[in-house]
């Protein structure tokens, strides 16, 4: 025995592992990237599971960020101009299902406060509504924002989008805590959402030219056809995004409109990647 304990492999192999336990266990990072490397060992050894990983690089990807890497940009925007009747922009509000919405007065670059979708119940309710009264104050910030400081600022002021203002105090976008929560959890998905095929397509209030579908990008095309009455292919794409970008042959931004069988479809929203929701319209009725 005391042949093998002397023998000299046995030693080596014996103090390298004693010293690669020891460097693991005492040693500290000196800096992120020496931390990350820990963390991904950690998940290889299963230590932690893939969504803890995640989020903790996401909290170090908000502290890198500035609101202009991920805001909505100022062309993206859906807003309500206080000038414009109620009648004229109620339609929109219903079909994007925001829960915020910024309010102009005639310029995107009179920001004069935020409409909650809540407050529109009393307009509903047959109230005396008087918009500029139910307003909320628009919080504003600079492009240049960290995302860690305004998480922290809304967390403090208990507001849930603010505007963006470039270096010249114009309107550049807007940005959500849900849009700064998603760089650390990843997508956020709400009731409209929601992956179960029949929220995929969700019928809307009518237009004056006919019924209105508000339908996820991802949403097959079969899904679509079946739903719509439509006879869209799908040789080239499965989803109504992926048909919608094939179509402009290019990547679709809010506010393309393509027709097709009857159906206009208008984004009302996307992002640099793909489709996120589209408005169909039926304005005729097709193969009669």
């Amino acid at each position: 025995m005391q042949e093998f304990l002397n023998n000299s492999n046995f030693n080596k192999s014996n103090r390298s592992l004693f010293e690669r336990l020891t460097s693991f266990i005492s040693s500290e990072p000196e800096n992120r990237t020496e931390l990350l490397n820990v963390l991904q060992d950690a998940y290889v050894r299963n230590l932690i599971d893939f969504d803890t990983l995640s989020m903790i690089k996401g909290v170090f990807k908000v502290l890198d960020l500035s609101v202009r890497k991920i805001m909505i940009p100022r062309s993206q925007m859906d807003i309500i101009n206080i000038n414009k009747p109620i009648k004229s922009w109620i339609q929109n509000v219903l079909n994007t299902a925001h829960s915020r919405f910024p309010v102009i007065e005639n310029d995107l670059d009179k920001v004069i406060g935020i409409l909650l979708a809540k407050d529109l119940l009393r307009y509903y309710a047959n109230e005396s509504f008087d918009l500029r009264k139910t307003i909320r104050p628009a919080i504003f910030i600079p492009e240049t924002k960290r995302l860690n400081v305004l998480l922290r600022d809304f967390r403090s002021n208990h507001n849930h989008m603010a505007i963006v203002i470039d270096e010249y105090g114009g309107v550049s976008g807007l940005i959500t805590i849900e849009d700064v929560l998603e760089q650390i959890v990843g997508d956020i998905e709400d009731e409209y959402d929601t992956n179960k095929d029949k929220d995929d397509i969700l019928p809307v209030k009518d237009s004056e030219r006919g019924p209105c579908w508000r339908i996820k990008g991802l949403t097959e095309i079969s899904h679509c056809n079946e739903v719509l009455g439509t006879m869209l292919p799908n040789t080239n794409a499965n989803t109504i995004g992926g048909f919608i970008a094939n179509n402009l042959r290019r990547v679709p931004i809010k506010g393309d409109k393509i027709e097709q069988d009857g159906i206009l479809f208008t984004i009302i929203s996307a992002d640099e990647r793909k489709v996120h929701v589209v408005l169909a319209e039926r304005i005729f009725t097709p193969y009669t």
